[in-house]
C-alpha cells in the first residue's frame, strides 16, 4: 500500500496511509543498496510503498518520485548529503537578528539551495520584538528591504507579541512547508502558536556562545488547524551547499543573474573580469556587499560563518 512518511527519527518512520492509519516502518535492506549517498535515504514529505507483515512489523519498499526537495551537505562526513524534506509548496526560512544572529551567508545559501531545486521560500524574521534600539530597528528595515526588493515574501513576527502571526498563517494556508532555521532562531515557539496541541519543547539561547541549542530532534510533519501542515526539521547550526556548478551559483542569486546579462563576457565568473556588470553594481551598492559575499562563500567553498556583514 501506498502511505505518506509524516515522521523520520533516523531509525524508524511513520508512514499515513490515506485513511489515516499510521504504521512504524522500517526501510527494506535492499532499498539502501540503490546508490543513495545520502544520510537519509526517506524523508518527511515522501510518498513510499510499504509493506506490512502478517505479525505488524511494516517496511518501506520503495519511494515514489519526489516533485521537489530540499538537500544540505551532511555533518557526517562518510555520505554526501542529508535530504531536509520532500515534495514541498515553499519553504519557510525563519532567522533571528538577535538572540542568535542568523549570519546572511546562511540565509543566501538556504536561499539558493532551495531555488536550485525548485522551491519557494518565505523568510520570517523572528523576535523582532527584542529589537528595541533605533539601531536594530535600521537592521530590521535593511535586512528586510533587501530581500523583499530581491522578490522575497518576508514577515516580521513576534511569538511574544504575536505580531505578523496571522500573515504567517495566511501564507502557510493549504500548502506543505517546510520550516527549517538555525537552533534557537524560535521555530517550536512558532509551531506552538500556529498547531496548539502541539506542545513543543522550547530550549534556550546559549548564553556563552549566543547560539540556540537542539528542541527539536527528528523531522515531523504536523498537520495546521487552518489548512495545510508544516514539517518542523531540527536545528542547524551551517547550511553547506552541494552539487552546486561553479558557472550556475549566478543562477540562484535573481539579482547577480539579471545583472549578468550586461557583462562583456558570457562565461562572467563576476570575480574579476574587465567588463563585469556585477562586480560594477556591487561598488554602487545595487547589490549588496552581503549578498555578493555569500555568492563567493559558495563558489569558493568558504566556511559559513565567515561573513557576518550587514546589508547594504
Amino acid at each position: 500500500m501506498k502511505g505518506l512518511v509524516i515522521k523520520n527519527t533516523g531509525s524508524w518512520y511513520v508512514v499515513r496511509h490515506d485513511d489515516g492509519t499510521t504504521y512504524n516502518c522500517k526501510i527494506k535492506g535492499n532499498l539502501r543498496l540503490k546508490g543513495f549517498r545520502c544520510t537519509n535515504p526517506v524523508a518527511v514529505g515522501d510518498v513510499v510503498e510499504i509493506e506490512v507483515k502478517a505479525d505488524g512489523t511494516a517496511f518501506i519498499l520503495s519511494i515514489d518520485e519526489r516533485r521537489n526537495y530540499i538537500i544540505r551537505r551532511a555533518s557526517n562526513l562518510s555520505k554526501e548529503f542529508q535530504i531536509i524534506a520532500s515534495n514541498l509548496d515553499q519553504a519557510v526560512l525563519v532567522v533571528a537578528l538577535a538572540n542568535p544572529v542568523t549570519s546572511t551567508t546562511f540565509i543566501d545559501r538556504f536561499l539558493a539551495t532551495s531555488m536550485a531545486y525548485n522551491v519557494r521560500t518565505v523568510i520570517v524574521i523572528n523576535k523582532v520584538d527584542l529589537l528595541t534600539s533605533d539601531d536594530d530597528s535600521q537592521l530590521l528595515e535593511a535586512v528586510a528591504t533587501l530581500y523583499r526588493t530581491i522578490g522575497y515574501e518576508v514577515l516580521l513576527v513576534s511569538t511574544v507579541t504575536g505580531e505578523g502571526l496571522d500573515a504567517l498563517r495566511l501564507s502557510l494556508r493549504d500548502k506543505t512547508s517546510l520550516l527549517s532555521g538555525n537552533s534557537g532562531v524560535g521555530k517550536s515557539s512558532i509551531i506552538n502558536c500556529l498547531v496548539p496541541d502541539a506542545h513543543l519543547r522550547v530550549g534556550d539561547v546559549s548564553q556563552s556562545h549566543h547560539t540556540g541549542m537542539h528542541t527539536t530532534t527528528f523531522s515531523e510533519m504536523l498537520d495546521l488547524p487552518g489548512g495545510g501542515c508544516i514539517i518542523d526539521t531540527p536545528g542547524v547550526k551551517g547550511f553547506g551547499t552541494i552539487d552546486f556548478k561553479r558557472e550556475e551559483v549566478s543562477h540562484y542569486f535573481p539579482e547577480i543573474f539579471r545583472t549578468s546579462a550586461q557583462c562583456r563576457f558570457g562565461n562572467c565568473t563576476h570575480t574579476h573580469e574587465p567588463g563585469c556588470a556585477v562586480l560594477q553594481a556591487v561598488e554602487q551598492h545595487y547589490i549588496s556587499e552581503s549578498r555578493y559575499a555569500s555568492y563567493l562563500s559558495i563558489i569558493t567553498d568558504e566556511n559559513d560563518d565567515k561573513y557576518r556583514t550587514s546589508p547594504r
